[in-house]
């Protein structure tokens, strides 16, 4: 009889299309040298994925740490997926037990997805109104994706209104040496403006001079035409 892993891995690999896989083996950088390098897809979509991360709900965490480890993208992004459910509906000793778990695992979630579907979902929540040192800890890190959690993770912050720690945290990596990492700035400083388009302009007028050209314009996207404009062209 098979095992609850086998029988989930069964499941999500039902849902497999080679044509897809081939798109986001390109789409996710995998070749040499590349941010995916080596990454394996089975060209399953984030939908389908959830589904089965809930339909196994209750895999045990050893296991839920096999399928983490695993070279499979779609079993990485199904075991996190089965995390977030759990946190989100778990009680007080299960969010912990998640929460400690997710960061015993930063190595491997390593990819932009992985990362976006999972540290505003987890981190966030659990760190809100609490010492967040720990960010800054991910943030100082050589490894990209873990620079990218602490900032993905205050996304659950700006939506209750708390930008203090997005603010720090962009502060650091105004200089950040990655181009996903200017993307995942610019787009939670654009998360601010949604809440507080003053709050997130009094940033950018420190700023936006500094900043690599793709955080500032994914950071004012949504800014009027001509204030757009204004930000790229220096002349605020």
């Amino acid at each position: 009889m098979a095992s609850t892993l086998s029988a989930l891995r069964q499941d999500l690999h039902a849902y497999a299309n080679p044509q897809k896989a081939k798109v986001l083996q390109s789409f996710f950088k995998t070749g040499s040298g590349q941010y995916g390098e080596g990454d394996v897809f089975l060209g399953v979509v984030v939908p389908e994925t959830r589904k089965v991360a809930i339909r196994y709900k209750d895999l045990p965490l050893f296991d839920v740490e096999s399928l983490l480890r695993s070279p499979v993208h779609e079993e990485r992004l199904c075991a996190l997926l089965l995390l977030v459910h759990n946190y989100r509906h778990g009680d007080k000793d299960k969010k912990e037990e998640v929460y400690r778990f997710y960061l015993r695992s930063t190595p491997f979630i390593n990819n932009w997805d992985l990362v976006d579907l999972s540290a505003g979902y987890i981190v966030g929540p659990h760190l809100y109104q609490k010492d967040t040192s720990v960010l800054y800890k991910l943030v100082a890190s050589s490894n990209i994706w873990e620079r990218r959690i602490a900032v993905l993770s205050t996304f659950y912050f700006i939506k209750q209104g708390d930008f203090d720690d997005t603010f720090k945290i962009a502060g650091i990596l105004l200089q950040d040496s990655h181009d996903l990492m200017h993307k995942a700035v610019g787009w939670m400083l654009r998360e601010v403006g949604k809440k507080d388009q003053a709050k997130e302009e009094q940033f950018l007028r420190k700023h936006y001079k500094d900043m690599p050209r793709t955080m500032l314009r994914y950071a004012i996207e949504r800014f009027p035409e001509k204030t757009r404009q204004a930000y790229l062209k220096g002349k605020i």
